[in-house]
This record gives C-alpha cells, structure tokens and sequence, in this order.
C-alpha cells in the first residue's frame, strides 16, 4: 500500500511540475529559516554547558538601592572569599575571586596580547577545564600558570610549554604548569585565554583583603553536592551588609544555568535577558514555516476540483476514507522530504553568512545521532501539518455528485484558504513593522548627541609599569609628532564607566539621600583632548594650583545634587573638601539607550588606566599612526602597540540591535517571498477558474485594465484585512520592546503606511502576471467549447 501511495505521488508531481516547484520551494525556504533558527536557539539554550559542573557553579550578584531604584550588578569585594569560606565552607565546593583582563604575555622577544583573569586556585576544577597538558593542581603557587591550547600554540609553537617562564606585563614571571583545552564560543568564558594565580604580588587586587567598600571583582561559587542555590542564596543575603551599610547592600548567588538567558535583574530577581529574544526567534521560526505550510494547504485544496474526480472513482471501488487521507498525508509528507533535501542546500550555502550575522560559530552537528532524529520527526511534522487540512478536505467529497458532475465546490469553500491567506500575510507585515521600528530605534541612539566628539579618538591601555610616571614628556612628545592634537590620561574610557562611589556630602545635602556617581579620574587635558562642551565655568587648568583636588560634573549630577549654580561650590569626598571648577554637558559613556549617568570628573593623576589622544583630522591615519608607534615603543617597550578607535567601540554598543535587526530583516524577507509563492500559486488557479467568466467579459467589452481589477481586487482586500489585524498587533508588542529602552523613538504612523502601501504592492506584482496573463488571453479559445 505504501508503495502505491508513493507512486501515485511521485506521477502527480510530475504532472503538475509548476504547482510541485512551488510548493517545494515554499517548503524548503520555510524549513530553512526554522533550521537555522532552530540551531541559533539549540546554541543559546546550550550556553555554557561544555562545562561539566554547570548546574552547580553560580556567581556571587550584588544589589544595592541606588539613586532612583535597586541595581545589581556583577562585581564584589575581596574579603567575601574568605568570609564565605570561613563562615559557610560547607555550602560550597570552591570558592574563587576573578579579576580579567588583558595581558602581555612574553616569551624571549616573543610577546603577545590576549585575555585572561587572575583566579584563586578553585577556579580550574570548578570550570571543570579539560587539561592536555600538566595539571592545574599546583596552580595555588603563585608563581604558576595555566593557559589554553591556543596560546600555547602562539607562544610556543610545538614546543613542550610546560615549566616554561612566561613574564607577564614585562613584571610578573610565571611558570606553566599546565594547557588546558580551547573554551568553545558558546560559554562565559570563551575569551579568558589564560589564568594567573589571584594571590600574586603583581595583582593589585591581592592588596585588598580588608576593603568591603570596594567592589571591583568577580566571585565565583561551586556549591556542595547536597546544596540549593535558593537556601544559599538565603543564608548569605545579609554577608555584606554588616560592612558597608550606605547602599542597603544584599548578596545572591546566580547560577550558571541561567547567567546568559537571564542576566537582567529587578528589585534584586532576574527577570530575563536573551531569554525574550529566543522566544522571539523561536516564534518567528515557526511562523515562517506554518506560512509554508499554508501555501500547501492552499494550492493542494484549489486544485480540489482537478482531483475531484480521482477521490470519487476511488471510493467508488472500495477506497475507505482513512485510506484516501494516507494518500494525501504520504504526498505531503513526500513533498516534505524532497523540500528537506533543497533545505540541507539552503542551510549549507547560508550557514557561513548566518554565522557572521548572529556572531555565532554554529555547524551542522552531522554525527549527533539527537540531530538526525529530531530531523526527522521535523520532517514528518512538516509533512503532517501541511498535509492534514488537504487530506480530510479532499477525502470528503461524495462520490455520487463526483461522478455525475455535478459537484461543484462552491463560494464557501474559498472562505478556507482566504483566511489562510490572511494569515500568511498579518505575519509577514507584522515582521516587515517590527524590522523597520529595530532600525528606526538604532539610527535614533546613533543620531543621539554624545557630549563630546568621537573622531580621531584612540586609546591605549597602561598596562606595563615603564609607562606610568611619563604623562607630559609623552604628551609633548606626541604632539612635536605632528599627527596628535593632544593626549590625556583617565580611570575610564569615553565608552565606559570603571568606578562609581558614594560618600560624596554638599550644604544642603539630605542626611538619608546617598547617591552614588561615576568617579573618573582625569588628568589636566582631557576636555580639550575628548572635546567635551563646557557649560558653566571653565576646564581643569594648569593656571590654578588649585585644580590638582577639583571637580568638574556633569548636567546629571548637577541635576541629581540639587545645586543652583555649582561653580566654586564646595563639595566633600571622604572629608576632603573639593571646588567644583565647572560642569560640562552630559557624554555618553555607556549604553546610548539609558539616560546620562551622574558623573563627577576628577584631578586624580595617580589613579589612571588609559591613555587617550585625538589624532588631526588633516592627517591620515595610517600615517598618523607610524608617528604614534615609536613614541610607545620609547615609553613602553615592553608593550605592543595596541589601540582601539573610541569611535568603533562606540559602535560596537549597536552589536545586539543591529543583529536583531539584520536576523529580523532577512526573516521578513524570507516570510514575504514564502507568501508571494503561494500567492503566486492561488492566482494561477483562481485565474485558471475564471476563465470562461473572463472570456465572456473580454467579448462583451471589458478591457484589459478592467479584468486585471477584477482578478487583483481579492487578494487586495484580503492584504487589507491582514493590515487592519496585523498593525494593532506589532503596535503593541513593538511598543513594549520600545519601553525596555529609557531613550527610544516613537512608533510614528508612516511606519504603518509604508508596511501597507508596501504589501499591496507586492501582492499587486504577485498577482498582476497572471491577471494580465488572463485578460490578455484569446476569449475565442476559453469559449471554443461552450
């Protein structure tokens, strides 16, 4: 039996090759688009579990009531380790403080840079690191060292590593005693390349096994066999609280399980993250393969007249109803497995692409055995769902009224496929609505002033010792080069925020308000070096001996302080006094979405991390930069010149929205092209059913115009009712997307307008070849037989 339903299938698909085409077509893009987004999602939920401990390591979260509501964020201070471990050891397995970063890493005249982190000596075991070489049991020496395959490779070529020495940031030599295995791309810590032991004399952060006002590192937690990350979460909530009580501060632990999907925190719970958008994509993937499977039903049931006849002499002879819907099922079912082939093509030539877009480093897992089930049971639900409202429709029909030909299927039996079509089409604007908000949001924080000028902007990290201590020679230096208008010195980047602080008291301060600031430390020429906008007063200068303990704050802070006219007000910092020397308009140092953090700009020499200089805009920059070079190399030799364009790390702030963006206009692409197929398709058969009706109409006089009208004004109407659900719809789901930004754009009406124009124009192409194609057509041959 099975045998014959598959012959029967294969004669009828070489029968009707246009009708076959299109529905594999449809099948196989819509199976594409659900493939890669199946596999996007299997990589995200999969996040992090190369490591073998996953459901038992947790990070250490801090929560403290800030200046408007309750934040959380990731570092905490070093004297929790040991408290934890005293305190609670039994609740956990290891515990272990890491601070990353980049390093220098030096073999002989050999040197490169690559990230790492200093850990405690649980760390290796609770990553569960898989080691190829050595062993990480020695790594409580602080001398020691483990690194990965990668930069053992770089460093070593294929040379034994082990106990080589290494110095790194030309002052701490380290042995190695171990190389573990590459991270892959899908975990926390894909970047950390290499560990160092957290306790070492070189690690400043060693130093600060008192400070419980200090929150700068990681803390990672193991926790014992028989513990729960609730109960223990409980238990050390208050830990901190009893050392540093301004902030209201509590502790949680979170776990590993949920740090990608959920990393966003309200009033101290996560509450989502990534999360939403694998459930967006997971939709979305589904919806696009349902409009391919709408297609199916469609132009399976259009043609019910054509097999009309072919169910009526089978059920005449014996055939049972059950029998005729394996029949249809196993033709569906047929078209979804030679659509699975096109889709293996598909997926192939558009995974490398897809990669790049969605950042990943996904592959075809072709030896899972999980993968080639799941596969199949795809296919076969594919095949089913596609098949299943043709099967029962076509197996209805009365084989009496068949026979005698008197079965017509009547005004009512379009309703079916006109609300499939509907359908089709609400999703397909829905996406086209949600793709142009993403990109009208991006451009809008892109077009957002930023408080100072980005272009010609480099910075350098410090990060040997030899460069400290050598601010003006190198300034002066640099600017004799002739490619550098000026150069300064800071605790932070422009695009990012590395200490904020409280304890900060003015005249009139509430004693209950404490808010905390964003503390960046400056040297003399920042402002004229970043180009920030004095507003009120004037700019750190070297004319006023004064300035060496000024302040300079944002419009924010000022906001946020309450002070009328702030300029030579005093404000108290640790009880030390400091004169506020002038305000500046608020720049944009993190996410171009949130509102300006309150930021206070400090003459801090002593306390910087970065170098920061504005190359001129008449030079080029390649040159600009083989001037810079050297002047580095003279300062600090042990480094290689490594830089980056404060304009490109501003834009790499855009990365999410944009692939969000970039995913979600290549989906509604692919839904739209999906409609049109089987839009395409129903014309063709409406067009073919109303022939005679056309021919009379032409012999009577109707023009081409007219009967081109006649046959788009359906599918016109059923795309505007499509428009009046789907808009409503995208308006709300896409508002509330909006609302996660605190700087976003509105949802203005030509955003509905141009989704609506645009679908009717497309429908109108879909349709108009066979519309034309019709009116044009000799009357004398469509009515030759009546």
């Amino acid at each position: 039996m099975l045998k014959n339903y598959i012959k029967i299938a294969f004669r009828n698909i070489v029968k009707n090759k246009v009708h076959a085409f299109i529905n594999i077509a449809g099948l196989s893009v819509g199976m594409a688009v659900a493939m890669l987004i199946g596999l996007w999602v299997w990589d995200e939920l999969s996040f992090d579990k190369y490591h073998s401990t996953y459901n038992r390591v947790g990070q250490i979260m801090t929560s403290q009531k800030g200046n408007d509501d309750v934040i959380t964020f990731r570092s905490t201070v070093v004297p929790l380790s040991a408290d934890l471990r005293t305190r609670y050891g039994s609740d956990f397995k290891h515990i272990s403080l890491f601070w990353p970063g980049a390093h220098i890493l030096a073999v002989g005249d050999k040197k490169i840079t690559q990230t790492g982190g200093w850990a405690e000596e649980g760390m290796p075991a609770m990553l569960a690191l898989k080691m190829v070489k050595g062993s990480y049991t020695d790594f409580k020496d602080p001398s020691s060292m483990i690194m990965s395959q990668s930069v053992a490779k770089s460093l070593f070529g294929d040379a034994d590593p082990l106990n080589k020495t290494i110095k790194a940031d030309n002052k701490t030599n380290l042995k190695v005693i171990g190389v573990y295995e590459d991270l892959p791309r899908n975990t926390s810590f894909y970047e950390t390349r290499f560990l160092m032991p957290f306790f070492n004399k070189d690690n400043w952060w060693s130093t600060q096994t008192a400070a419980w006002d200090n929150h700068g590192c990681s803390l990672y937690v193991q926790l014992a066999d028989n513990a729960d990350f609730d109960k223990v979460s409980a238990k050390i909530r208050n830990v901190t609280k009893a050392h540093f009580k301004p902030f209201d501060e509590t502790i949680q632990v979170h776990p590993m399980s949920k740090w990608h999907l959920y990393s966003e925190f309200k009033n101290r719970k996560p509450v989502g993250g990534l999360i939403e958008m694998v459930w967006l994509f997971g939709i979305i993937g589904v919806f696009v393969l349902l409009l391919a499977c709408i297609n199916f039903m469609n132009l399976s049931t259009a043609r019910s007249e054509k097999r009309a006849k072919e169910v009526g002499i089978r059920k005449s002879i014996g055939s049972l109803r059950s029998q005729l819907i394996n029949q249809f099922l196993s033709e569906s079912v047929m078209f979804s497995c030679l659509a699975l082939v096109v889709t293996f093509g598909i997926v192939l030539i558009a995974l490398p692409s897809f990669n790049h877009i969605a950042d990943k480093q996904i592959a075809l897992p072709w030896g899972n055995a999980w993968f080639w089930l799941m596969l199949l049971s795809f296919t076969l639900f594919t095949g089913i769902i596609a098949g299943s409202y043709p099967a029962f429709y076509l197996s209805s029909f009365e084989p009496v009224k068949v026979l005698k030909g008197t079965f017509k299927v009547g005004r009512l039996a379009s309703m079916p496929r006109k609300v499939l079509v509907v359908v089709q089409f609400t999703v397909s604007i829905m996406l086209i609505i949600g793709t142009i908000v993403v990109f009208r949001q991006i451009q809008y924080a892109k077009n957002r002033p930023v408080g100072y000028s980005r272009a010609g902007l480099l910075t350098i990290d410090m990060n040997t010792p030899e460069i400290y201590g050598h601010y003006e020679a190198m300034r002066n230096d640099l600017i004799q080069t002739g490619a550098v208008e000026d150069m300064a010195e800071s605790n932070s980047t422009t695009n990012e925020i590395w200490a904020r602080n409280g304890g900060f008291e003015w005249e009139g301060k509430d004693p209950k308000f404490e808010p905390t600031f964003a503390s960046i430390a400056v040297t003399y020429d920042y402002g004229n070096t970043v180009g920030w906008k004095i507003i009120q007063g004037r700019d750190f200068s070297r004319s006023f001996p004064t300035d060496t303990g000024g302040f300079i704050m944002n419009e924010s802070a000022v906001k946020m302080t309450g002070i009328k006219n702030p300029v030579g007000k005093v404000i108290k910092w640790g009880g030390r006094p400091h004169l506020v020397t002038g305000v500046v308009k608020d720049m944009i140092m993190e996410s171009p979405y949130n509102k300006p953090v309150a930021s206070i700009f400090m003459m801090i020499p002593g306390w910087v991390n970065f170098i920061t200089l504005r190359v001129k805009p008449t030079m080029p920059m390649q040159e600009a930069l083989k001037k810079i070079e050297p002047v580095f190399k003279k300062y600090n030799p042990g480094s290689p010149f490594n830089f980056k364009f404060n304009d490109d790390e501003y834009a790499s702030k855009f990365s999410d929205e944009q692939r969000i963006g970039n995913l979600a206009t290549i989906f509604a692409v692919l839904a739209i092209f999906i409609s049109c197929l089987g839009l395409f398709g129903l014309a063709s058969f409406v067009a073919e059913q109303r022939i005679k009706e056309i021919g009379v109409r032409k012999v009577l006089g109707a023009s081409v115009a007219n009967l081109w009208r006649l046959l788009s004004t359906e599918f016109v109407v059923l795309v505007t009712i499509s428009l009046f659900i789907a808009i409503p719809v995208a308006y709300y789901y896409m508002n509330n997307w909006l609302h996660r930004y605190e700087y976003r754009s509105a949802i203005t009406w030509w955003i509905f307008a141009a989704s609506g124009v645009g679908a009717i124009v497309i429908t109108l192409l879909t349709v108009s070849y066979h519309a034309i194609k019709a009116a044009l057509a000799n009357p004398v041959k469509n009515l030759r037989s009546e």
